[in-house]
């Protein structure tokens, strides 16, 4: 079968062993694989310490073709199911920990990545896949990790007292993540300022129902001018310049949900603790999401209350190309990637 492998500075599509499903595994033909920009920096060694070799790839949606022994507890073949929750801790967690049982399973001591949906078929851990109802179509696969990440982000809003009604600033509104998070933060009920950059991205921002659309250049004087601050930012970007302005954004006693994850090579995000005590601002990090919260957010994008906008499909052999496109911003949502054969 194809797959994508990285190799240090090279990315290639080869020919690989078909796997084998193992106790409780599926295989999982994947019929398309949303390109998520944490792929990207994958590929090019962009985080300290996180090595660019081997699989790629952690949204997928795919058909059940294989079980191994005590996998039909779980799943059958011809299931078609959506992979990934995130890539992190998306392979494998133990059920039974403190972070388990709170429903933060990347933080299980025994959590297992998922990557290698760059591929014709890979094998899964059965429980870490959710059905899928025909309503949701293959182009859908980036809400694995996009949709997902951003529906955790979302909900940690009313975890952390910030109520439906409160006006909240999507700092990156028209990427990958951003853009389901302002459909879904609308759901919920909250007055979405979306921040972005270019006229074209803003616009975008706006047929998804933003209540307040700003430029990044011009959400300070905005923000903070004209709305006395927000309740609450959420910051997909990716690069440190969107940290540091949604830190600007908020209200005294505002939260802050960091969701990006830029390039170790953009430095530190700094904190002024003087500037810290006189605004009293709750800080918090949210990571991708868990399976229970992988089948709410299928549930609403059944509904129609969710939808993936795709800006780019393409074969295994496309994705160096869209790796650099989607380094260069020209896609508003997503890229997927529809032909796993070559």
């Amino acid at each position: 079968m194809k797959a994508i492998r990285m190799d240090g500075d090279a990315l290639e599509v080869r020919d690989v062993e078909v796997p084998e499903p193992g106790p409780d595994e599926a295989r999982i033909r994947i019929v398309a694989s949303g390109v998520c920009h944490s792929d990207l920096h994958l590929a090019r060694g962009d985080w300290m310490g996180v090595p660019n070799t081997g699989d790629l790839g952690h949204e997928g949606i795919g058909v059940v073709e294989a079980l191994g022994p005590g996998a039909e507890r779980f799943l059958t073949v011809g299931d078609r199911v959506i992979v990934g929750l995130g890539g992190m801790g998306g392979g494998y967690w133990c059920g039974a920990c403190e972070f388990c049982l709170s429903g933060r399973t990347r933080l299980c001591a025994q959590s297992k990545p998922l990557l290698g949906t760059f591929a014709e078929q890979i094998v899964v851990w059965a429980p870490a896949a959710v059905k899928l109802p025909d309503s949701i179509g293959d182009e859908d696969a980036p809400l694995a990790c996009g949709g997902l990440t951003a529906y955790g982000a979302v909900r940690k809003l009313l975890k952390h007292g910030i109520e439906p009604g409160s006006t909240i600033a999507i700092v990156g509104a028209a990427g990958g993540l951003g853009h389901y998070a302002v459909q879904i933060a609308n759901t919920f009920g909250y007055r979405v300022v979306g921040v972005d950059v270019g006229e074209g991205r803003l616009e975008f921002v706006r047929s998804l129902g933003a209540w307040r659309v700003v430029s990044a250049d011009d959400a300070l004087a905005v923000v903070q001018g004209e709305l006395g601050g927000v309740d609450a930012v959420l910051v997909f970007a990716a690069r440190l310049a969107g940290f540091e302005l949604g830190m600007q954004l908020l209200r005294r006693g505002g939260l802050f949900v960091a969701v990006g994850i830029p390039p170790s090579s953009d430095g530190n995000l700094q904190l002024h603790p003087w500037l810290v005590f006189l605004t009293d601002p709750t800080i918090i990090y949210s990571a991708v999401g868990n399976v229970e919260e992988m089948r709410e957010l299928v549930e609403l994008a059944a509904a129609g209350k969710v939808k993936t906008h795709v800006s780019r499909t393409g074969t295994l052999s496309d994705v160096p190309d869209i790796f650099e496109e989607l380094e260069a911003g020209k896609y508003l949502g997503r890229a997927v990637i529809t032909d796993l054969t070559r």
